[in-house]
């Protein structure tokens, strides 16, 4: 399964999160740090998820960027 991850940059590192799961998060001082933890709490999350005996939600969330014009 593919889940859409959101990455941020913060002040003094970089936070990661999934919308389709719900508390699953990560957070690290460079993106690729983040990337990887990420990765391994979405399989931790789920392989929790169904521990106990509960539904893992199916990828839904989806992103785009918008282009709009800046002020000159």
């Amino acid at each position: 399964m593919k889940y859409m991850v959101i990455i941020e940059k913060g002040e003094s590192g970089y936070g990661a999160y999934v919308p389709d799961l719900p508390g699953c998060i990560a957070a690290a001082e460079t993106e690729n740090e983040v990337r990887e933890l990420i990765q391994e709490a979405i399989a931790f999350h789920i392989e929790g998820l169904i521990e106990a005996g509960e539904p893992v939600p199916q990828p839904s969330s989806a992103s785009i960027f918008i282009e709009v014009p800046t002020a000159a």
